[in-house]
């Protein structure tokens, strides 16, 4: 079998989870002398990003490919970061690049072999895995937050993590009063045991002294974990944070690299690392993180929030090890999750369920492709 064509897509659509802005990714289609063909994603967001990456497949990473054997995903995955050494080596747009044709390689290798992901990946280290609305409130008055998240427990998730800074009316994360007083609105909606973490989000610039109250007074309502609550370079901050309030930190979802991961996890700051197979240089390089995770013994959730692929491929990686704490869902309806392909992946009950399909197991609607594509 033979890789005969490498297709960059670029991707324009309207996000209900958050506040109907317009986002952008990129898939990858790879097609095969055997008429298999394997999707894959990169999470560029911004559309100069996106074009920028498909530059790179078409000129340079689709020539290393074109021709080869696709299940020969870590020789491929070798030759393509040895490639882009001078200007993809600490990560950024060549790893989505690389994420991309690295996830649709192992959707055709599935494929091929007539086996989920989740099995080439060593088997099934869970049964299920916890379901979690990962939102982005967008109204101003608390009740409204609270009254949504509410609704999402209703439906059947474990727990809602909140991203702050975001998109809408809501001021998440620019003063105290505001921030304690959401926070007890939304505990006091969804109970007392009900999973609740907060994600600071790149908008937001806290300093050390700020973090430290927000952290404690949050505390004080079961908040399980802060996510990002510095940009991920100020270590010093994660520190000081750390050793005064002792909260569960979670961090590493701007990290593309495996010697990024392994920088950050062996600091022993971070007790929850996210890992987004979209941009971490792909499954392949997702997998050698989790080595270094599992080696820490310390926690991972995937940032699936983007479209079905990845989606998928964070199911199969996440159900195959015991690290894996939470899997991140949008819980509103989106097309690039519920019209992309014909098998959405979706809650059952407050689980999400193993994908028993060979490959990434969804199956692409190529018309919603070219419904949403812009370059």
């Amino acid at each position: 079998m033979k890789i005969m064509k490498v297709e960059p897509m670029g991707m324009r659509y309207i996000e209900p989870n958050d506040d109907n802005s317009t986002r952008y990714t990129m898939l990858v289609r790879i097609e095969t002398d055997s008429g298999l063909v394997g999707w894959g994603e990169g999470i560029a967001m911004w559309p100069e990003a996106v074009k920028a990456a498909a530059a790179l497949i078409d000129g340079g990473l689709t020539a290393l490919v074109i021709g080869k054997d696709p299940l020969d995903t870590e020789l491929h995955w070798q030759v393509m970061k040895e490639h882009v050494w001078w200007y993809g080596g600490d990560g950024g747009i060549a790893s989505f690049a690389i994420s991309a044709i690295d996830m649709a390689l192992w959707d055709i290798k599935g494929k091929a072999l007539q086996q989920p992901l989740y099995k080439l990946f060593g088997g099934k280290m869970l049964n299920k895995l916890h379901a979690n609305a990962s939102i982005h409130v967008k109204y101003f008055e608390h009740q409204k937050n609270a009254d949504e998240i509410k609704g999402y427990i209703d439906e059947g998730y474990q727990s809602v993590k909140v991203g702050f800074g975001k998109k809408g009316t809501a001021k998440l994360g620019l003063t105290e009063e505001y921030d304690m007083a959401f926070v007890k609105a939304v505990r006091r909606a969804i109970g007392p045991k009900v999973g609740f973490m907060v994600d600071i989000g790149h908008k937001v610039k806290w300093d050390v002294a700020h973090a430290i109250r927000m952290t404690k007074h949050f505390a004080e309502y079961g908040i399980d974990w802060i996510e990002e609550p510095f940009e991920p370079n100020q270590l010093a901050d994660f520190a000081r944070l750390k050793q005064a309030t002792g909260c569960l930190l979670a961090s590493g979802e701007r990290e593309s690299t495996v010697e990024a991961y392994s920088r950050l996890i062996r600091t022993g700051l971070i007790d929850i690392v996210g890992i987004d197979p979209a941009r971490s240089d792909g499954i392949t390089g997702f997998l050698k993180v989790l080595t270094l995770v599992a080696d820490a013994k310390i926690k991972f959730n995937t940032h699936a929030w983007s479209t079905a692929l990845t989606t998928a491929a964070s199911v199969h990686l996440s159900i195959s090890s015991p690290h894996c704490i939470i899997m991140e869902l949008k819980p509103l309806p989106s097309s690039m999750q519920h019209e992309l392909v014909y098998n959405p992946i979706v809650q059952q009950d407050g689980w999400v369920l193993p994908i028993e399909e060979p490959g990434l197991g969804v199956e692409v609607d190529e018309e919603a492709v070219r419904k949403y594509r812009f370059c």
